[in-house]
């Protein structure tokens, strides 16, 4: 069985749960809080020299870190990979973009107003910079989903997993989706996919 190593607050360790829940992969969850320095023990770094979660341990007993990493090692050999080739490196496109140009502003710009205390203070000066990069990604996501109903195609994949996990609560950073109607149409078609589970959800012990 795998282990995960994650913080049930972060979107990068929900994309695991959720993919690992559709894909009928059994696996244990053991809590790890970033926020109170427990990635940067020396027991962690051992296992994770970056010090950040989710990690997962796959049943060999080795460590794959990086969300995007563990979802392809997951799903390969499943729907959640197209077959197609240039379907395949769309997919791959898009989740490059989620964590270079979608997360670092989304998420970050979340963590620092929801869960840092103080964050909107001690960050005051960077939440305009997060809000207009957010922004400019959300808009090309717009853009794309206006023309067809997933990231990679006609078909659900890893690339809409990896987005849905930080766009379905960009509220929570100060994000107005309310201007998106083509992304909050995607938003519940991915809701809509069978063995969806909301963040809060965890595995059975």
């Amino acid at each position: 069985m795998h282990t995960l190593y994650s913080m049930q607050a972060s979107g990068n360790c929900y994309k695991l749960r959720l993919a690992m829940a559709q894909l009928g992969v059994a696996f244990r969850l053991v809590d790890v809080d970033t926020l109170k320095g427990e990635t940067r023990t020396p027991a962690f770094l051992a296992m994770n020299a970056n010090g950040k979660i989710p990690l997962l341990k796959l049943e060999s007993g080795e460590y794959l870190p990086e969300s995007n990493a563990a979802l392809f090692y997951l799903a390969e050999g499943s729907a959640l990979i197209p077959d197609d080739r240039l379907h395949r490196a769309r997919m791959l496109q898009w989740m490059f973009f989620e964590q270079y140009s979608h997360e670092p502003y989304i998420a970050v710009a979340r963590m620092w107003r929801s869960y840092v205390p103080g964050g909107l203070e001690e960050k005051a000066d960077q939440f305009p910079v997060w809000e207009k990069n957010g922004y400019q990604a959300l808009d090309i996501m717009e853009e794309h989903l206006s023309t067809q109903p997933y990231f990679a195609g006609e078909a659900y994949c890893l690339a809409d997993i990896a987005l849905y996990a930080y766009t379905h609560m960009a509220n929570q950073g100060g994000f107005d989706l309310s201007r998106y109607p083509h992304i909050r149409h995607w938003l519940q078609r991915v809701a809509d996919q069978p063995g969806h589970v909301p963040l809060s959800w965890r595995p059975e012990t």
